[in-house]
């Protein structure tokens, strides 16, 4: 993979090198979380800035996901062929100039095209990151670098909401676009002063086909679920762009089987470990993220906070995520990781059932408390998920399958916020109508239009206490729903668990440690 694979195991200093140097990735991926729970609370706010609609609110995450998702493959490849250190500074700095353009978008598909461009950065952050932990780290170092690496993909998400709650209250909602400057610039040095260069040996050859169809396929899907939300499942805006993507994708698959060097190498799936894992890894991004859209607006609509107090209600979550993923670690040698996942759904798909019961007036202290059972589970099965996928990789294959785990897993995030936002979207729609029939078209359309401009109507226009109800009350029902929802696939992600088996390591602790060795030692 490296030139000179037959140099001896790395001096002791260098092996402390590989740990500084994870450290500078870490910081890295910080900004990933950072801007995607930023948006997230900032969405009822984009709501009545910018005029947007549910099915827009649904793109400000969507163009960033689906982004993401298309370009997490390429991403990969790109740093095998030119350099991983290299493009990891090229994503940093797009990641920066885009997060810039966001803060002074003037229109909602402005700030779409430019959160696109944002996902596009993240998406060569992620593979590549990952893909060194598979080559630098031997097998018995990879869960504790794992942990590390999945705990600064989460740190981001408990302070975008602080810090961009805290921005929304004293600021113009652009600011919260602008807290990402800083920290790209710290992981810009971190990145040139502490991640050694590497890259393959033999230079990848770039799927150009591969990755149209696929992006062509995945927006068609994506399209056509958000519009199913406002047309109907049955409308042929929403059928004609959904039934057409998955022929696209159906096409793609297929010329994936090729016996050329194509985008993705189907081969990884005859690893049972690899196999499950990642689908169980999609699984609970599918929860997660499903989550992260409804709850803000939830938040803002029926409890009445503001923008800090949204980000401060996310914590019980966030608290609950991390503590899963410190406290799963040491049973997961005695257990495996099939249980130890299967734990992880069995607790999220509780606290999801309990969730369903809140209502209207229910207290804070009970949505803390389903919110933190979630949050352990979702600690305990992603990153046991991934991992379990990861070390079904020898070093030669790390960038591919690294790329390929986390396409799909992201794949089930973008589906999650466009699914359960069309489901919370129909809902609302539907529950609210009675309430908005003697009114005029005008507000009639703004209450229909989402719960954040609902209650706007509600209080600073009409100053009508029952139509305040109504939308939240609406909210709640559809919040209900899309708990359900999620809830259904946890239980899913219980079933696919007891699947997963513990599987051999391609990769001899040798031939890591030689990897290793040559990664910290390659030039650029």
């Amino acid at each position: 993979m490296i030139a000179e694979d037959q140099r001896p195991a790395p001096p002791a200093a260098a092996d402390g090198r590989k740990w500084w140097a994870l450290g500078g990735l870490a910081l890295s991926l910080i900004v990933v979380g950072l801007d995607l729970t930023v948006l997230n609370v900032a969405l009822p706010t984009l709501a009545t800035s910018l005029h947007a609609s549910t099915s827009q609110l649904q793109w400000f995450a969507t163009s960033y996901n689906l982004a993401m998702a298309v370009a997490l493959l390429p991403g990969g490849l790109l740093g095998d062929r030119f350099g991983r250190k290299k493009m990891l500074l090229i994503a940093l700095t797009a990641f920066g100039v885009a997060s810039g353009f966001c803060a002074f978008a003037s229109s909602p598909g402005e700030l779409i095209a430019w959160r696109a461009v944002l996902g596009l950065g993240a998406a060569m952050l992620i593979p590549l990151s990952m893909s060194v932990l598979t080559v630098l780290f031997t097998p018995e170092e990879r869960p504790r670098a794992m942990g590390i690496w999945a705990t600064a993909n989460m740190l981001g998400i408990p302070l975008g909401p602080i810090l961009g709650g805290w921005l929304l209250d004293h600021y113009w909602w652009g600011s919260v676009f602008l807290i990402n400057l800083p920290v790209v610039a710290l992981a810009l040095l971190a990145v040139l002063w502490l991640v050694p260069e590497s890259r393959a040996e033999r230079k990848p050859r770039i799927d150009v086909p591969g990755l149209a169809t696929s992006a062509i396929g995945l927006a068609a899907v994506t399209y056509g679920l958000i519009k199913a939300g406002d047309a109907g499942w049955g409308s042929a805006e929403a059928l004609v762009p959904m039934i057409g993507g998955l022929v696209v994708l159906a096409g793609f698959v297929q010329s994936q089987r090729r016996p050329v060097q194509t985008l993705i190498d189907l081969e990884l799936f005859r690893a049972p470990g690899f196999t499950w894992g990642t689908l169980l890894a999609t699984i609970v991004s599918f929860a997660l993220f499903g989550l992260m859209f409804t709850l803000p607006q939830f938040y803002q609509a029926v409890e009445g906070a503001d923008a800090l107090g949204t980000g401060l209600r996310l914590l019980p979550l966030i608290a609950g995520l991390m503590v899963g993923v410190r406290a799963g670690q040491p049973f997961l040698s005695k257990v495996g990781p099939g249980r130890m996942i299967g734990t992880g759904f069995a607790l999220l798909t509780v606290a999801l059932a309990v969730a369903t019961t809140t209502g209207v007036h229910t207290g804070y202290g009970f949505v803390a408390f389903w919110l933190t059972l979630g949050g352990v589970g979702v600690g305990l099965a992603m990153p046991t998920a991934m991992g379990a996928a990861l070390d079904q990789l020898s070093p030669e294959r790390a960038g591919v399958g690294s790329g390929l785990l986390m396409t799909i897993r992201q794949i089930g995030g973008t589906l999650a916020v466009a699914i359960l936002g069309t489901v919370l979207n129909s809902e609302y729609q539907d529950r609210v109508k009675g309430a908005t029939a003697a009114l005029s078209p005008q507000d009639a359309a703004a209450v229909a239009r989402s719960a954040g401009s609902g209650v706007a109507v509600a209080t600073r226009k009409l100053h009508s206490p029952g139509l305040l109800e109504a939308v939240r009350s609406a909210l709640m029902h559809a919040t209900s729903l899309t708990m359900w929802v999620s809830a259904g696939f946890a239980l899913l992600g219980v079933l696919a668990a007891t699947r997963l088996r513990r599987a051999p390591v391609p990769a001899t602790t040798g031939q890591a440690r030689e990897s290793s060795g040559d990664l910290l030692n390659a030039a650029d």
